[in-house]
């Protein structure tokens, strides 16, 4: 019988622990978000990241940019949020408008503020397996997940469909580490299913409806979906086609419910750890 892969059981057990700790501290970590422009889908995620923070009992400070902001403005309120003793984790939420490039901002942030875990120092010391001050959010929820169910990671095969910086990467290495063999699949990939076939760990980060389906996936496979989209009847989907998919694999993450809120405990957890680490 598949096993679904329950993130949002799993986030709220982090969730209360954080909680937890977070009221027996002195001081209560701060968590900033910088928000530029006006796209929706960044507001609403925001909006959710200042409810969990409260939530978790930090202090939560949210800068709203106009659409406009210029290179210089957002380079220094990175600077002001750096010598900010209150905060400990800063988070620049992207996409940013075209007129601004993230790599001329994401290593400016203070490697031990970098609540997201893209600093080219913790990227970096993640590349070569010495502990990062932060780890990418959804790639270390993937792997508490995964950790949870006791799924071995160790010499399986894991195939990753996507090569981003936020999630493909950063989740190649954690995995590497981990002693798998890992491949990374992209758009440019031929014959894609025969590689997904080799799979015992299968995660898609395409952001396409249906991306993976039945014919692709292994028996026994365990399958981590991290696209999430709207569909035109409202309901969000994953790249998996999640309904035919689970008749073959041994355990699946759904969407919504399954990486989501990994990411978002993973995110709450790098502030706490940052702001333990930062205030000793």
């Amino acid at each position: 019988m598949t096993v679904i892969l329950d993130g949002k059981a799993l986030s709220n057990k982090i969730l209360d622990d954080i909680k937890h700790k977070v009221s027996n501290l002195k001081t209560k970590p701060g968590l900033a978000v910088i928000l530029v422009g006006n796209d929706p889908a960044s507001s609403v995620y925001v909006k959710n990241k200042e409810k969990q923070a409260l939530n978790s009992g930090f202090n939560s400070y949210i800068h709203n940019l106009s659409q406009n902001t210029t290179k210089e403005e957002l380079l220094d309120l990175i600077a002001k949020l750096n010598c900010d003793n209150n905060i400990d984790g800063i988070l620049l939420q992207l996409p940013l408008p075209k007129h601004l490039n993230a790599y001329d901002f994401l290593d400016k942030v203070d490697p031990k503020k970098d609540v997201d875990g893209f600093h080219p120092t913790n990227s970096g010391n993640l590349m070569i397996n010495e502990k990062p001050y932060a780890i990418a959010c959804t790639p270390k929820g993937i792997i508490r997940l995964l950790d949870e169910y006791n799924i071995q990671i160790s010499g399986q095969n894991a195939v990753i469909i996507g090569r981003s910086n936020i999630v493909g990467k950063p989740l190649s290495m954690l995995l590497l580490n981990r002693n798998a063999t890992v491949t990374i699949a992209h758009s440019k990939t031929k014959n894609l299913s025969h590689i997904t076939k080799s799979a015992d760990i299968l995660i898609s980060a395409t952001g396409k409806k249906n991306m993976v389906t039945k014919d692709m996936v292994k028996q026994g496979a365990t399958i981590i979906d991290v696209g999430i989209m709207r569909d035109s009847d409202g309901k969000l989907r994953g790249d998996v086609d999640f309904d035919n998919v689970k008749k073959v694999a041994d355990y699946i993450t759904p969407v919504p419910g399954g990486v989501g809120p990994m990411t978002i405990a993973s995110l709450m957890e790098n502030t706490l750890e940052l702001h333990l680490l930062n205030k000793g």
